[in-house]
C-alpha cells in the first residue's frame, strides 16, 4: 500500500510543473498552450528535478537525440534508478528502456508479433468482444464508456497475445495503476514493495509457459535467441511488462477519449455514423487531439539545451500530446477536424522508440468505436461533472457515464 501523499498545488507550471496536479489532470490543454507561448521548456524541482518541452520542435529534437538523453527509464518518479538496478543495455522494459545499439536488437525481436498480418487477424475476436460487452449493458439508459466498455477491451486482447489466463483483467488494471499512477510515493522502498505482486504474477506465468509451451508471445520470448543465446530472464520479464502495461493503458485511454469526444460533439458523432468510410481519418484525429501518452527520458550528462541548464539525471517529460496541438505544425491545431487530410501526429511517439504496437492500437480503437456507434448512434454525457481522468503519463477518461438517446 502506498503512503497518502499531500502535495502543494502548482501555482506556475512554467517553473513548477506537475503532471499529477489536479488542474493538469482535468484539463492540461490551456496549460500547454500557455507554456508554448511563454516558456516552451518548463522546469520543475518536483520528482528530483525535470523539464517539460511543450513545442513540436523541442519534443522532436529530444525524442531523436540519443546522445544527450537516455531511455533507461521512461516513467517519471521521485527516485532515480541506478544502472545496477537496470543494467545496460537492457533497461527495465526493453526495447522502450533500451538505448542504442541494443535497442534495435530488442525492438526487432517483437516487431513480427505486431506486424499488420497477425494484428489484422485479431479483428474478429476484438469485434466479438466489443459486441459481448455491449450486450451486457443492453437496455441500459446509462452506459459507462469507461467502466462498462473501454477498460475491458485492451486487457483481453493483450492477455490473449501473452497467453495469460482469462479473467485476470482486474489484476492487469491494478498493475497499470501501480506502474503509471503510483509515482508520488517518496519512499522508494515502499514504492518497490508495490511491485511485488506484479513480479510474482509474471514469474508464475513464465514458469507455467516453461512447463507447458504454447503458441503465444510469452513462449516466443522464452525461446527466441540473440546471437545463439536465449534472452536473459530480466529481458523476458521486462518485455512482458512493457507489452502488458503499454498495451492496456494507452488504448484504454484512447477509446475512452474518443467516446468522450463523440458524446460532447453530436455533429461529429452524426457524421461518423452517416459516413462510415470516414472512420480511418477520424481515428487519426482522435489520436492527435486526445493523444494519451507522454514519455520520459533522463539527461545523460550536464549540458545546455536551448538555454536550459540540464543536469545529469534530470527528467525530461516529452509532451507528445502538447506537440500535437502546436499551431506552428497543425492548421487549426486546437480544433478537432474529423476529416483532417494531413495528420502527421506524434501520438505514437517519434524516433527510435516510436510505438511498436501502433497497428494494434489503431485496430482496437477503430473496432471499439465502430461497434459502439453501430449499437448506439446517439448518446451524450450523462453527468459531465462526474467524468474523471487518469493522472500521470497516460491520460484518458476512467469514469465516463453516457446517456443513450433514441
Amino acid at each position: 500500500m502506498t503512503t497518502e501523499i499531500t502535495k502543494v498545488p502548482v501555482s506556475d507550471f512554467a517553473t513548477d510543473w506537475d503532471h499529477t496536479d489536479p488542474t493538469w489532470v482535468s484539463d492540461p490543454y490551456p496549460i500547454w498552450e500557455d507554456l508554448r507561448e511563454r516558456c516552451p521548456v518548463a522546469r520543475t524541482e518536483r520528482f528530483g528535478g525535470g523539464w517539460f518541452p511543450a513545442t513540436h520542435e523541442f519534443v522532436s529534437e529530444i525524442a531523436n537525440d540519443t546522445d544527450h538523453f537516455t531511455s533507461r527509464t521512461v516513467v517519471v518518479g521521485n527516485g532515480r534508478p541506478g544502472e545496477e538496478a537496470m543494467p545496460a543495455p537492457i533497461g527495465v522494459a526493453p526495447p522502450i528502456t533500451s538505448d542504442p545499439p541494443f535497442h534495435q536488437i530488442a525492438r526487432r525481436l517483437i516487431l513480427p508479433a505486431f506486424a499488420p498480418r497477425p494484428i489484422n487477424a485479431l479483428e474478429g475476436r476484438i469485434r466479438a468482444l466489443c459486441s459481448r460487452l455491449l450486450d451486457n449493458v443492453s437496455g441500459h439508459e446509462i452506459v459507462n464508456g469507461g467502466t462498462d466498455y473501454a477498460q475491458f477491451i485492451p486487457p483481453s486482447v493483450i492477455s490473449t497475445m501473452l497467453g495469460f489466463p482469462e479473467g485476470d483483467e482486474d489484476l492487469f488494471r491494478d498493475f497499470v495503476h501501480i506502474v503509471l499512477e503510483g509515482i508520488d510515493e517518496t519512499d522508494m522502498e515502499k514504492r518497490m514493495e508495490t511491485f511485488a505482486p506484479i513480479e510474482e504474477y509474471f514469474i508464475r506465468q513464465i514458469e507455467e509457459h516453461q512447463a507447458n509451451p504454447r503458441d503465444d508471445l510469452t513462449s516466443y520470448l522464452l525461446n527466441v535467441e540473440i546471437e545463439g543465446n536465449k534472452l536473459a530472464p530480466e529481458h523476458v520479464f521486462g518485455t512482458m511488462l512493457l507489452i502488458l502495461v503499454a498495451g492496456i493503458d494507452t488504448t484504454w485511454s484512447a477509446i475512452g477519449a474518443s467516446l468522450y469526444h463523440l458524446a460532447t460533439h453530436p455533429d461529429d458523432l452524426a457524421r461518423l455514423v452517416a459516413e462510415p468510410d470516414l472512420m480511418p481519418t477520424a481515428v487519426e484525429e482522435f489520436l492527435r487531439f486526445y493523444a494519451p501518452v507522454t514519455m520520459a527520458r533522463l539527461v545523460k550528462e550536464d549540458f545546455e539545451f536551448h538555454g536550459c541548464p540540464m543536469k545529469k539525471d534530470d527528467w525530461i517529460l516529452l509532451g507528445f500530446p502538447a506537440a500535437n496541438r502546436d499551431p506552428d505544425v497543425f492548421d487549426d491545431a486546437d480544433q478537432f477536424v474529423i476529416d483532417r487530410a494531413v495528420n502527421r501526429h506524434l501520438a505514437f511517439g517519434l524516433g527510435i522508440h516510436r510505438c511498436a504496437g501502433s497497428n494494434l492500437a489503431r485496430l482496437e480503437l477503430r473496432v471499439a468505436i465502430e461497434e459502439f456507434i453501430k449499437r448506439y448512434p446517439k448518446f451524450e454525457l450523462a453527468e459531465a461533472e462526474s467524468v474523471t481522468w487518469a493522472q500521470g503519463q497516460v491520460r484518458g477518461p476512467r469514469n465516463l457515464p453516457l446517456r443513450i438517446l433514441n
